[in-house]
């Protein structure tokens, strides 16, 4: 399998996918001479102390890399202070395009894990520029939003974050939507394990912990999460996995959504999306999720105005 971008989040994302011991090699791709040459050959002698056999090599272009069941797109610019995900569309609009195409053309029966932002935007643009089936393009965003909750509950509520059952569904950004109506601690409904107030708190800042980070960090994003968040996706398609997790994927009807792409339940299976899972939303929430895909397509449209040959 291949990871494109071997900054923090590559890294992490190829680490983890080494430590699985699984995936037989993990081709990173950088165009920085060296780059991920270097980090494939650090985490080459890693195999000894943390005990998997997974090859690891790095290259400087995809030709390199050769053909991949999956491939992991996390190159792109990373977000300032100051910046919101859309800023990032024009300058990364043209990175993943050219990734998607050339991925597509090497590995035909490839899938494509887009992790680059603005999530939403990109995965539709990877999928129109591959020229892939919608199953084998999905973005990686609701497993890191539902992550952040569930991490952040677990601290509000004195509990270990495994505990927390939550779905981050709609966009990777402003139009985030957590089904509380679907959200456990421990087995009881999180609004009889926290207060209202609390809950609607947890989730505007799982919401906005990404700008968090960056507010903090003062120069670059998030990596350790978004890379393990982008690994937990590749081994649910190699493994087959049965659970249900956030994904954002293009819906056929689903949620009343005609189409388009949005953070959904799927399942995942070895050639992308298996199936986008129905759950019984709170009117409400469903109404959200329906908001979320209206306001992604609007974004989509104008990505795809400004990107249109001229």
């Amino acid at each position: 399998m291949v990871v494109v971008g071997a900054g923090h989040v590559g890294m992490i994302t190829a680490m983890k996918l080494a430590e699985a011991n699984i995936i037989e090699e993990v081709v990173l791709v950088d165009i920085a001479e060296g780059l991920a040459a270097g980090i494939a050959l650090d985490l080459t002698h890693s195999t000894a102390l943390l005990g998997f056999d997974t090859k690891v090599r790095g290259v400087t272009s995809l030709a390199e890399a050769g053909s991949a069941d999956y491939v992991v797109i996390t190159a792109g610019r990373a977000r300032q202070p100051g910046m919101s995900r859309t800023d990032l569309v024009e300058v990364n609009a043209a990175i993943v395009g050219g990734i998607a195409r050339e991925a597509a053309a090497i590995s035909p029966q490839t899938v494509l894990l887009v992790v680059t932002n603005p999530l939403d935007e990109m995965t539709h643009h990877a999928w129109r520029a591959s020229g892939l089936p919608a199953e084998r393009v999905i973005g990686m965003a609701g497993v890191l939003d539902s992550s952040r909750f569930q991490a952040l509950t677990g601290l509000a509520a004195d509990s270990s974050p495994s505990a927390v059952s939550a779905l981050a569904l709609g966009s990777h950004g402003d139009e985030m939507v957590i089904p509380l109506s679907q959200a456990r601690v421990g087995g009881t409904t999180i609004t009889a394990a926290l207060p209202e107030a609390k809950v609607t708190a947890l989730v505007d800042r799982a919401r906005n912990s990404g700008a968090e980070i960056v507010g903090l960090l003062k120069s670059g994003s998030a990596f350790f999460a978004p890379g393990a968040s982008a690994a937990r996706m590749v081994l649910a398609m190699a493994t087959n996995s049965d659970e249900i997790i956030a994904a954002t994927v293009r819906a056929h009807g689903q949620y009343g959504i005609a189409d388009g792409y949005v953070g959904l339940p799927a399942r995942l299976g070895r050639t992308g999306l298996r199936e986008i899972v129905e759950l019984p939303l709170a009117a409400d929430e469903l109404a959200a999720v329906r908001t979320a895909a209206a306001r992604i397509a609007e974004r989509v449209a104008d990505l795809e105005r400004t990107s249109a040959p001229s």
